[in-house]
């Protein structure tokens, strides 16, 4: 069994992310209690082509294990030879498959959740990459296609036969993208179907859901992707009510203030092409999801979205905590991820 399930450990995982778990997000959120980190999913044909850009998004600091690194393809002797790379370069705790991407660039490639309607070729990618590395391997799937084809069991039991150690499983249909509600019956349903761990993934946004999923179901993790994005504090929040029971306060307007300049300032430090301009660019995203649950949030948003400089950031920072001065207790009231996006 791996480590970080063992002696009736729950890990709180980060769901890997396209664009959002990069090297300096994935930092913040292991300082604020996620316990396994997964990197964004890397291209196996990047790996292969030795592209620099590719083998970036690889990297990690000791710090931050353990941490496996999330590859994507649909070639089983290329996707082998890519997480041989991958194991020389920086010896992961584990490798991960991504078997359930919903994009359409990765499914046209017959890659990510596409994998989900051809299951000997998922088993032969699984087979290959267990076979090629010394380290764990593991698989993050959708429960299925669409809503008539789903075959989360069938999937999960076939990955166990090939050696996979561990799966992740979103609770939505690749057709879902990420609408509707998670089938947390279904991932339950997986979990009681193999012997090796299942994590369980969507609409986790709160220490209630996660106590509500150890509880109703037999998985041995939850992985917490969107509500970490808007809120990282939500990995911290939730240990602090599996402990006590009790809904601890939420993060601070001036934490969370600070969060985002100390984010940037890592971003810069890491170097974007060396261009603070490009990294605050790059980061407006990051910015306008962090803004969600602070009173203000649309004007903030707004303000976010033509930001470029570090001291644009810290500008906009002052006035907006000046600003809270004037409202009413209620008005002045922070929110978790749990209530993020409803015009706050």
């Amino acid at each position: 069994m791996l480590p970080w399930f063992k002696d009736n450990q729950f890990p709180l995982y980060l769901a890997p992310m396209a664009g959002v778990t990069d090297y300096v997000f994935r930092e913040i959120c292991k300082e604020l209690g996620a316990d396994t980190l997964v990197t964004e999913f890397v291209s196996a044909e990047g790996i292969l082509q030795q592209d620099d850009r590719t083998r970036r998004y690889t990297e990690f600091p000791d710090g931050q294990r353990p941490v496996g690194v999330q590859l994507f393809g649909s070639h089983p002797e290329n996707l082998a030879k890519a997480a041989q790379k991958v194991v020389d370069w920086k010896r992961p705790e584990f490798i991960d498959i991504n078997f359930g991407c919903p994009v359409n660039k990765v499914v046209s490639r017959n890659g990510g959740s596409s994998m989900l309607r051809d299951c000997p070729a998922l088993a032969a990618v699984a087979e290959a990459l267990v076979n090629a590395v010394d380290v764990p391997v593991t698989a993050k799937i959708r429960i299925g296609w669409d809503q008539i084809s789903i075959n989360a069991v069938e999937v999960c039991r076939l990955l166990e036969s090939t050696g996979v150690q561990a799966i992740a499983i979103h609770g939505r249909t690749r057709a879902q993208g990420y609408t509707g509600q998670a089938d947390w019956d279904v991932i339950g349903e997986c979990a009681e179907s193999v012997s090796i761990p299942v994590i369980g993934n969507g609409d986790i946004a709160s220490g209630v859901d996660v106590e509500k999923r150890k509880r109703e179901t037999k998985v041995s993790g939850v992985m917490i992707g969107r509500a970490a994005m808007q809120y990282p504090w939500v990995f911290r929040d939730a240990k602090h009510y599996l402990k006590t029971g009790e809904q601890p306060t939420p993060a601070s307007a001036d934490e969370r203030w600070e969060l985002m300049h100390h984010h940037a300032a890592m971003a810069i430090a890491r170097g974007h092409r060396g261009n603070e301009r490009q990294t605050l660019t790059s980061m407006r995203s990051r910015l306008m999801a962090y803004s969600k649950g602070l009173p203000g949030g649309k004007i903030l948003r707004t303000q976010f979205s033509q930001i470029s400089s570090i001291t644009e950031l810290e500008d906009i920072a002052a006035k907006h905590i000046a600003s809270l001065a004037d409202l009413s207790p209620r008005h002045r009231e922070l929110s978790g991820p749990q209530l993020a996006g409803k015009g706050i």
